[in-house]
């Protein structure tokens, strides 16, 4: 790994020159009651007479307006300064209400008094991930969909109506273009060490934040708009982000060791390290998070460009060029050819990283705060540990030799052995596995639904549906004996195959196996999506045939059921006797099929569509089940029919051998 000691800074030449000396070349003093009116506006025209524009075509020149700029940021930096807490309070709290997030800029004013430069970075990282979200809100009184991108938002019609062009080329200056300041990308990307961002520009967000603060409430008080907020994206199923023990003292104090050590930190990035460690061990989870992403990305890409030899890929590219972030870091392909970084990393570790920051169904936290979507004030300490602890591995594993004893510490050694052993929650295949068990367990309840007592019913009526039941119950068992020589040895029972077979535990060994889940190809998410439909479907109807049992037992206890409503009630009762072998049936089939889910790759293009074409089938009948076992509907005789049609189904696709289990013997 190239040494951590010899970079010293993450900004190419022309991005170190934009950020850390254009803004400081011009030397006037520029007098802040030109921008700053008397009872406390900002005087836009004077601010966005600073912006300089290309003769060629107008679009905004950057260097120019950078430069032009500096003198100003300074102006408002010292004017900051100069004010009391209570003062900025009475002068700018107003105006800040708008992004729904008044306390973190009173917060960044605190920051700006004392300038520790990691204070300042992180204050940066939070003002431009919640001016983003506000923005959006803002755009969404007119505008539909909201850009995913700063870049795109800032550059939105919607946003030039609300504040006026000149006034998002201002901001644009200073975020959202590659060809400007760019503070929001360098920072959240991990490019910018703390000490290489000037504090004044940080100033100038706020008080343009203020700015926009006025113009926006002109504009609602001219159309009689109102600012509605998103709500904030809550993570759900927090016990399923669980993977690594609760950090203590002991474990912390010994990251703190670990990073002094570790050729997986950059010197100069070493004190975000350290802040982020302090803000775990304060309780401020959020900021904690903030703090060690960006780290764990310029780490990694530390890693990546020394196992691609591509050393160039460390430094911020030209605004014409792509950066280096996680996404082409976690990628297979690089330039064409395999990507060296996940064979270093090793499977367990990609797929948290995939878990953690890609997956669409999981906590995506990358995204989600860069972009404001999270509230960082109930920002779970959960989260927090686990980020945390995978980054303490990452220091321990890419260490040199003499961290060897911290690797077998007691302490750190749990740690290391969840990371090695760590897989996927979030992909597709995954979740696939979870739905089938929790559909198998809501099956599983349908022997203790209440039944009426026998002797309240008359035995023709109870027979009337019996035969065509056993039937069905025929038809299954067949499938299962056909189905048996693709499953674990232990599951063979000729006396009662549907109840000694399709069981609960069977699905768990099954859904216990290994799979792959990094790189799925196509056409494997393709039939993942078509696989967790059908397992939906089935779970949708457990649930309708476990209501409907428990409501109808309970009228005709009460006798409040008309005629026609008990008929419809014992036809229930007869479907539900093959429909629980039917559903079992379905989820075992679907869950073989998981397993050899690679195999669908081996398919030649004609045989690929009728195996789609056949999953389709299974799931159009499980759709049919959902909605004729619907309180509205109620239509058990025709479950039947419809059943009958799929087991035949069934039975002719495992007679043609079109199964991915049976490519597999």
């Amino acid at each position: 790994m190239a040494s951590s000691d010899s970079i010293s800074t993450c900004l190419s030449p022309p991005v170190h020159y934009v950020i850390c000396k254009l803004g400081f070349e011009k030397k006037d003093t520029y007098d802040i009651n030109n921008i700053l009116s008397e009872n406390g506006e900002v005087c836009w025209q004077a601010v966005t007479e600073h912006v300089c524009y290309l003769e060629s075509d107008q679009s905004v020149d950057y260097i120019k307006s950078i430069r032009s700029l500096g003198p100003v940021c300074e102006s408002v930096n010292l004017h900051f300064k100069s004010l009391t807490k209570e003062q900025f309070v009475i002068q700018y709290e107003l105006w800040f209400r708008w992004t729904n997030y008044t306390e973190l800029f009173l917060e960044v004013f605190d920051v700006l008094q004392y300038t520790q430069t990691t204070e300042v970075a992180l204050g940066l990282m939070k003002l431009t991930s919640c001016l983003e979200r506000a923005l959006g809100d803002v755009y969404l009184l007119i505008g539909k969909d909201c850009p995913f991108l700063l870049r795109d938002l800032l550059a939105s019609e919607q946003l030039a109506v609300v504040f006026g062009q000149a006034v998002m080329n201002v901001l644009r200056v200073f975020i959202g273009s590659p060809y400007g300041l760019n503070l929001r990308n360098v920072l959240w990307h991990g490019f910018a060490s703390p000490q290489e961002i000037p504090a004044k520009y940080c100033a100038m967000l706020l008080f343009l934040t203020a700015g926009l603060g006025q113009l926006l409430q002109t504009y609602l008080l001219q159309t009689k708009c109102i600012l509605v907020h998103r709500p904030y994206v809550i993570f759900v199923s927090l016990e399923e982000l669980n993977v690594f023990p609760d950090l203590n003292h002991e474990m912390l104090s010994i990251a703190e060791e670990l990073v002094k050590l570790s050729s997986f930190v950059l010197k100069t990035m070493s004190p975000l390290w350290m802040a982020a460690l302090t803000a775990f061990k304060q309780s401020r989870y959020a900021d904690c998070v903030i703090l060690l992403l960006p780290q764990l990305e310029v780490g990694l890409r530390l890693l990546f460009t020394t196992t691609n030899k591509c050393p160039n890929r460390m430094l911020t590219a030209e605004p014409s060029a792509l950066y280096t972030t996680f996404d082409e870091m976690l990628a297979k392909h690089l330039d064409n050819e395999i990507n060296q970084l996940p064979a270093v990393l090793e499977e367990p570790a990609m797929e948290f990283l995939w878990d953690f920051l890609n997956h669409q169904e999981g906590p995506r936290i990358r995204d989600r705060l860069s972009h404001g979507e999270i509230s960082l004030k109930a920002f779970p300490r959960e989260v927090a540990n686990q980020i945390v602890a995978f980054a303490i591995t990452l220091l321990c594993r890419f260490s040199d030799e003499d961290v060897f004893a911290f690797k077998e510490h007691m302490v750190i050694k749990p740690l290391m052995n969840c990371a090695s052993s760590y897989h996927s929650r979030f992909h597709p295949i995954s979740r696939l596995k979870k739905q089938v068990l929790e559909c198998m367990k809501s099956i599983h309840l349908w022997p203790e639904l209440p039944t009426v007592p026998e002797e309240h019913i008359q035995t023709n009526k109870r027979l009337e549906g019996n035969a065509e039941a056993s039937t069905l119950i025929l038809m299954i068992s067949e499938i299962i004996s056909q189905l048996q020589q693709y499953m674990p040895q232990n599951y063979c029972s000729s006396d009662d195959p549907i109840n000694s077979v399709l069981t609960e535990r069977l699905l768990t060994e099954l859904c216990d196996t290994r799979i792959c889940t990094l790189y799925s190809p196509r056409p494997v998410l393709e039939i993942l999506v078509v696989l967790r439909k059908i397992s939906a479907q089935c779970h949708q109807v457990s649930e309708q045939v476990i209501a409907s049992t428990e409501l109808r037992y309970k009228q005709w206890m009460n006798k409040t059921l008309r005629s026609r409503q008990r008929h419809n009630y014992l036809r229930m009762l007869n479907s539900i006797q093959f429909l629980s072998p039917v559903l079992r049936l379905i989820l075992v089939l679907i869950t073989l099929e998981l397993v050899n889910i690679h195999l669908v790759c081996k398919k030649n293009p004609f045989d690929y569509q009728q195996y789609l074409k056949f999953l389709k089938s299974v799931l159009q009948y499980t759709e049919n089940l959902v909605t004729y076992t619907s309180p509205e509907k109620n239509k058990w005789d025709e479950t039947m029919e419809l059943t009958n049609k799929a087991l035949v189904k069934i039975r002719k696709i495992s007679d043609r051998k079109l199964t991915l289990m049976q490519l597999a013997t």
